[in-house]
């Protein structure tokens, strides 16, 4: 990539990183299946309800997140591209047609024995990536999600609960 293009999408993007201690094909898991997703997505304190839910290219989950505060927050993720266990991207939004939903590409790595998840998050203009991480703290709450991913796959490992 040059660095022009580099630059025109660096003022529209999040990138949130993590080193997760197990091994690619489980953390690669916990996204694909709803009982794993549903019991880590969000970031601390909130919940989620699936209303639907279908892991393919084009498929879709349409959910509802709880935040602690008891707000509803409506939620759709279309998935646009998966390579197992490497890749996953989408687009996420409020609702199916949203003109503000973002693109989001998950890459799933090799580091050792653990993986390493990198959550690159593209938003439509600069102004929506800056109200994303002013007004709802977008930087923070995607730790806060990949933490969570990182503790709910410890209880897995420790469980021996995968398939």
């Amino acid at each position: 990539m040059n660095d022009a293009r580099r630059g025109a999408r660096g003022d529209r993007e999040v990138v949130i990183a993590r080193v997760i201690d197990a091994p690619r094909e489980l953390v690669f898991e916990a996204f694909t299946d709803v009982r794993h997703l549903s019991r880590w997505w969000g970031p601390e304190g909130f919940t989620t309800t699936t209303r639907a839910f279908e892991f393919r290219v084009g498929g879709e989950w349409s959910f509802t997140m709880h935040g602690p505060d008891g707000v509803d927050y409506p939620e759709w993720i279309k998935w646009t591209e998966l390579t197992r266990p490497e890749r996953i991207a989408m687009l996420h939004g409020e609702f199916r047609g949203d003109p503000n939903a973002f693109e989001s590409i998950l890459s799933f790595t090799l580091d050792g024995a653990a993986t390493r998840v990198e959550m690159r998050t593209l938003f439509p203009t600069r102004a929506q990536r800056d109200e994303a991480i002013e007004k709802y703290h977008a930087v923070e709450a995607g730790r806060q999600t990949l933490d969570g991913l990182a503790s709910y796959v410890a209880g897995l490992t420790r469980s021996g609960g995968h398939s």
